[in-house]
């Protein structure tokens, strides 16, 4: 584990405060063989100056659909380069996985990391500072992407692989059938959720999931919240903040009328619930395409994608839920050759086509925008999904996350699990998260106050 004053040192670099105290404490680990300082301007430059010489085989751990198929593309093209995807569970299943195969020394070469998390890694020292190698593809992404990969420092820990701005998603012919019209606003979608539910009682506008703090995360964020913030060597931590706590009596009053039925997402009977039209609307994300199809294969055509309602008419906010990249691990042996592939699978224009196409990602490549002219196969009625999407995109708030994510959306878990199914108070959970990880802060050597 990391000295307390490593981490300090970290924790200022994950604020973007202190780049230059932060620069000595990148996690780059050894690679076989290191190229000439400097990178190139181009994904197929930089694949050039990266390429080892060495027959080499990387693992790659991703959740992405479909992965198999874009990395097929590579491995055709690149035979001293082969990657082997290994499917994982998404999220926070494989975040602790890879903690645990790091702690270990037997990691992948590559792994998806979702942007929450990469603090986390780097605090630990598991992820390779790969600036040399990709650091020249910061023009290729949104400012707001580029910034999370690198924490706001001269350092670069993974590339950037897709945007997340949270969306509604609805089934456009029962929203007809039931009369419903689209919510613009969270207080018109809970006056639809009890007129539906009453008027058809084994039918419900959505869920309220207590074990995906993500999707949580990202609905406060829309309201104001801000979980984390730093300045200086100073954090603060503002889970339980009012923005928070609005959100959370806002879902704990569905909850307990029976508005929104309390069933965790991606379970055998929500995806039941999905696909026969007992769950007619969904909060989620721009990545949602990928999920339907195995989620509400009977639903192909069907449902639609619209703004998530907002607190204030009008008001055009979102937050977001996941997104991620593509990190190399620096236990990696091979962290060059890592290092090309992660610059081509997020840049090429093949490989963004195939990611688009196959993997049903919104890409963060700014230039991968050609590949979106056709919407989703699943989305095939709504022309203009990727439009919206951008949209979405530029609306979402900026945030800032904290080295211990992954310590919140435990705790997380185990107690709005709890006051969700007793139906009690979601307010006692804000405030069992917050000193969770403002205990878990100080106890690791930060700096940290309450919000």
């Amino acid at each position: 584990m990391p000295t307390r004053r490593r981490r300090r040192a970290v924790a200022i670099a994950v604020a973007a405060l202190a780049a230059a105290a932060a620069a000595g404490c990148s996690s780059s680990g050894s690679s076989s063989t290191q190229p000439a300082a400097g990178t190139s301007s181009s994904a197929a430059s930089a694949s050039a100056r990266a390429s080892s010489g060495q027959k080499v085989t990387l693992t790659f751990w991703t959740w992405v659909p479909n992965m198999d198929k874009v990395v097929a593309i590579w491995n055709k093209t690149h035979p001293d380069i082969q990657v082997q995807v290994q499917t994982q569970a998404g999220g926070d299943q494989e975040l602790t996985k890879l903690l645990t195969a790091a702690k270990a020394g037997n990691p992948p070469d590559l792994a998806q990391v979702e942007y929450q998390v990469l603090p986390t890694l780097v605090t630990n020292n598991y992820l390779a500072n790969i600036a040399q190698y990709d650091g020249s593809l910061k023009s290729d992404f949104p400012a707001g992407n580029w910034n999370q990969v690198t924490l706001g420092t001269g350092n670069l820990y993974a590339v950037p692989q897709d945007a997340a701005p949270m969306a509604l998603f609805y089934r456009a012919d029962l929203f007809k059938k039931y009369g419903l019209t689209v919510p613009a606003t969270w207080a018109q979608f809970a006056a639809d959720a009890t007129k539906l539910h009453s008027a058809a009682p084994g039918v419900y506008l959505g869920s309220f999931s207590a074990v995906d703090p993500g999707e949580f995360a990202g609905l406060t964020q829309q309201a104001g919240a801000q979980w984390w913030s730093a300045s200086g060597s100073n954090w603060t931590v503002g889970i339980d903040d009012a923005a928070s706590q609005k959100v959370a009596s806002y879902w704990q009053g569905l909850v307990s009328s029976g508005g929104v039925d309390n069933q965790p997402q991606w379970t055998a009977a929500w995806n039941k619930g999905m696909n026969d039209g007992k769950y007619i609307a969904w909060v989620s994300d721009v990545w949602a395409p990928s999920d339907f199809p195995t989620t509400a294969p009977s639903g192909t055509g069907k449902w639609q994608m619209t703004e998530l309602p907002q607190w204030t008419s009008g008001a055009n906010l979102v937050g977001n839920w996941g997104g991620s990249s593509t990190g190399v691990m620096a236990g990696s042996k091979h962290q060059q050759a890592s290092a090309q592939f992660a610059a081509w699978l997020n840049t090429d224009p093949t490989a963004t086509a195939a990611l688009v196409s196959d993997g049903g990602i919104y890409p963060a490549d700014t230039a991968a925008e050609a590949a979106l002219s056709a919407p989703p196969t699943y989305f095939s009625n709504q022309p203009n999904f990727w439009t919206l999407a951008k949209q979405y995109a530029a609306a979402a708030a900026n945030v800032t996350w904290g080295p211990d994510v992954n310590v919140a959306y435990t705790e997380f878990q185990t107690a709005f699990g709890s006051a969700a199914s007793g139906k009690g108070s979601f307010l006692s959970p804000l405030t069992a998260v917050q000193s969770t990880v403002v205990n878990d802060m100080k106890k690791s050597g930060f700096t940290v106050a309450a919000g």
